[in-house]
């Protein structure tokens, strides 16, 4: 079938809205009517290939709609139903069959390397295959996608706001509820007030940590994450941030999430951690260095990515 997508054929190309082939959905794909899509960092990361990931492609990964058609085997939803659309996994490895898709052995392959769960391309432009993107490629009218990157939605939901669950409101919350698990009166910071930062602050305040910490450089942003639960909030650009965590939280904090994929704002989180502190670092963070002694052995820290 034909439809309309923004097309991105190399290296930094400004999105092209063309007009694309799309192939019907095979054995468990469906065929969804894209109502919204969010546009995400990693979108643009990926078109400028700071992060390596198949072009020529049609981007998109916060992808939200309804249901037109479905291949064999689905049983997940049928014509009709709204959803919205996350992340590809694969469904069969260990961390797959353990319940943690987010951990999937095949990650990467399945949602940068530019095929479907089958190996194969949907999408086409004069002959010439175009990449799939997180398993979605939802800067389109139209989407075939695995029942897996699926998740049916109550209809009264508006579809315009339910792309971004797909992505960054799914990766800053459940770092926070599903990784990190803060304990009741723990110290926590977020480290970028983003999407994604944001998401974070209001699954901290879920936890009942007694000390919820925004960081970022944008006074709108800062107040935002107030009003959403954050408890104390700090300007990078008016505050030495490090020392202002300690001083709040009597020596550093519990828990960290950095959503910046700045490394002097990451080496500011790992330093911001108290004895024992955990980092979770979920933004695509590029070269860095840190002294394994000084700064995790005698504290005990630990730094995990998401």
């Amino acid at each position: 079938m034909k439809i309309k997508a923004a097309v991105t054929y190399s290296e930094g190309d400004a999105f092209e809205i063309e007009e694309v082939d799309l192939q019907e959905p095979k054995a468990n794909e469906v065929l969804v009517k894209v109502v919204a899509s969010g546009i995400c960092h990693t979108d643009l990361i990926v078109r400028d290939q700071h992060v390596p990931g198949h072009l020529p492609a049609v981007l998109g990964h916060e992808g939200s709609g309804v249901v037109e058609k479905v291949g064999e085997n689905v049983t997940e939803v049928e014509p009709g139903d709204h959803v919205g659309l996350s992340f590809s996994s694969c469904g069969k490895c260990e961390s797959c069959r353990r319940g943690a898709p987010y951990a999937c052995v095949n990650m990467f392959e399945l949602n940068f390397g530019g095929n479907l769960n089958d190996g194969t391309k949907r999408l086409s432009k004069d002959g010439q295959e175009l990449g799939t993107f997180f398993g979605q490629s939802s800067f389109s009218t139209y989407a075939v996608a695995h029942e897996r990157n699926v998740v049916k939605v109550d209809s009264d939901i508006d579809l315009n706001i339910v792309g971004p669950l797909g992505c960054g409101i799914q990766t800053g919350s459940g770092a926070v509820l599903e990784y990190l698990q803060p304990e009741v009166d723990s110290s926590i910071t977020i480290f970028g007030c983003g999407t994604v930062g944001l998401s974070a602050v209001m699954a901290a305040k879920l936890t009942g940590a007694s000390h919820i910490i925004a960081v970022d450089l944008q006074e709108n942003r800062l107040e935002l994450a107030q009003e959403l639960g954050a408890t104390d909030i700090i300007n990078g650009n008016e505050a030495n941030v490090v020392e202002t965590i300690r001083d709040i939280t009597d020596g550093g904090v519990n828990y960290g999430v950095d959503t910046t994929g700045a490394p002097p704002v990451f080496k500011q989180a790992l330093h911001s951690l108290g004895v024992l502190g955990h980092l979770v670092v979920v933004g695509a963070t590029g070269e860095t260095d840190i002294r394994v002694h000084d700064d995790l052995v005698p504290p005990n820290r630990t730094v995990s990515g998401w």
